[in-house]
């Protein structure tokens, strides 16, 4: 033992990891810094990154009254813009609610993201439910003004910006 808050362990792990904060990564509507602080007003945006390895799709048509809602699966030759968050202990509720974690439509699992000075374990809500149909265009919009809202790359903007989504009436 160091003595000091900061001091790491040999797996580059904080010695004495504060109990109240945990590392959040946002890929969907989170990503805005502004939704955060209005949902977890306790929880700073620490850094942005990339979840190697994983790429953003869209799932669960039938639980979402707008379309197919996001969600990350793994895929060797993707990856996803993220926002990482310090999420306090007083969030995490009213961030599981927000996200629909505490009705079981989503799970937490824990990812490692590549930040630009290291990189850290966070945890992310990844839908439980089979991948497939299309997010309105709606959402799409929202996605890709959270996705700008927090500097990420132009060209991943674009990205989402173009991807097939259900028009306004549905079809």
């Amino acid at each position: 033992m160091c003595g000091s808050r900061l001091c790491r362990t040999s797996s580059g792990v904080p010695e004495h990891y504060p109990d109240q904060v945990t590392l959040y990564a946002a890929y969907g509507t989170n990503l805005d810094p502004i939704r955060m602080s209005e949902r977890c007003p306790h929880s700073p945006l620490r850094s942005t990154g990339w979840l190697e390895g994983w790429r953003l799709t869209f799932g669960g048509e039938d639980h979402g009254w707008d379309g197919a809602l996001a969600t990350i699966v793994q895929d060797p030759f993707e990856q996803v813009f993220v926002a990482v968050y310090d999420v306090a202990h007083e969030d995490v509720t009213s961030l599981d609610g927000w996200d629909s974690a505490d009705t079981g439509l989503y799970r937490k699992v824990k990812v490692r993201v590549a930040t630009l000075t290291d990189e850290v374990v966070a945890w992310v809500h990844v839908l439980d439910a089979y991948e497939g149909g299309l997010p309105s265009a709606r959402y799409l919009g929202v996605l890709a003004d959270a996705a700008e809202a927090a500097d990420a790359p132009a060209d991943y903007v674009a990205a989402l910006r173009g991807r097939d989504c259900r028009s306004v009436f549905g079809g």
